[in-house]
């Protein structure tokens, strides 16, 4: 029924700013579209912490920023400037190249409420990989809600369930935010043949087996499994049709190797416009000689590159 179980890893974003790396894994590069997801938080910090993730460069992905709590301002290459709240969809385009930074520029915020925040990456199809880059902020009350006994779900993108988001979308894929009542039932999608399901806060019964929070549950194709919540638990459920293999490098990704090193040549010389509003200081490509990770995800080479300074 599991095609793999994938632990979460440490990762550090930026100074002060510790992540869990969910994807990519080295034996499972992909769920569907999605090529990267990390889990911020949940983090209560002193006002005079910096979370901040300075400006740096995207291209032949999507990224999906997604809030639990707290807020974040995104600026980018495109002059969009746009305070993303809990709830929203926050989708941005990088296509042929962007550059965008995430600041936390409300302390109290920070200090009262805390941090919580899911960020995914959508790999592009390979007719995509070029096209213009775009930022598209979608508010809590665009997106589709279904309520029942145990159960609160909101569709952020795709299909899911009979529901449809408006989120514009360049493949067919679904992800989803869930909240179960202690001892709720909940399945899968069958709309989509890769499907994953990771688990935010609480724990799940599945098949006789327990599975707890800080884990991605990758299922088999064609199963129909039913989770059931041994406590409160809230799930990001994420998926779809899977494109093709990627090669990633710091925060490159590609359906081809000669492309990445012609975004890091373009980084380097400033080809990728710095946000408007934000171009005072950035990420300096990393110092490194390995090459773009790709490949069959079993047995191909591990997953290489840096160890990422924003990956975001």
């Amino acid at each position: 029924m599991l095609d793999i179980v994938i632990e979460s890893r440490q990762a550090v974003i930026s100074p002060g700013f510790s992540v869990k790396r969910i994807l990519p894994f080295q034996l499972r590069r992909m769920v569907g579209p999605f090529i990267f997801m990390d889990h911020g938080g949940p983090i209560s910090v002193p006002a005079t912490t910096n979370l901040d993730v300075l400006p740096h460069p995207h291209i032949g992905l999507s990224t999906v920023s997604y809030l639990l709590k707290g807020n974040v301002t995104h600026r980018d290459s495109l002059g969009v400037e746009q305070i993303i709240k809990p709830g929203e969809a926050n989708w941005m385009n990088a296509g042929k190249g962007i550059a965008h930074s995430e600041r936390f520029e409300d302390p109290a915020i920070l200090a009262a409420g805390g941090l919580e925040m899911i960020q995914t990456w959508v790999a592009l199809p390979e007719k995509d990989e070029e096209s213009d880059p775009s930022f598209k902020n979608y508010t809590a009350e665009e997106l589709p809600i279904f309520t029942e006994k145990g159960v609160w779900m909101r569709l952020i993108a795709g299909n899911a369930f009979g529901l449809t988001s408006h989120v514009k979308t360049n493949s067919p894929l679904f992800y989803l935010h869930v909240v179960l009542d202690q001892g709720a039932r909940f399945g899968l999608p069958k709309e989509h043949s890769e499907r994953g399901v990771y688990i935010v806060k609480g724990s799940v019964e599945l098949n006789g087996g327990s599975y707890t929070e800080g884990k991605l549950l990758v299922f088999s194709r064609g199963v129909d499994p039913v989770m059931i919540a041994k406590e409160a638990t809230t799930l990001m459920m994420l998926g779809g049709e899977h494109l093709g293999d990627r090669y990633i490098w710091w925060n490159f990704v590609s359906s081809r190797k000669e492309r990445i090193e012609q975004a890091k040549e373009d980084w380097k010389q400033g080809r990728i416009l710095l946000p408007p509003t934000d171009n005072a200081e950035f990420v300096p490509l990393p110092v490194d000689k390995s090459r773009p990770a790709g490949g069959p995800p079993p047995g191909g080479p591990a997953f290489g590159g840096p160890a990422p300074e924003a990956l975001s």
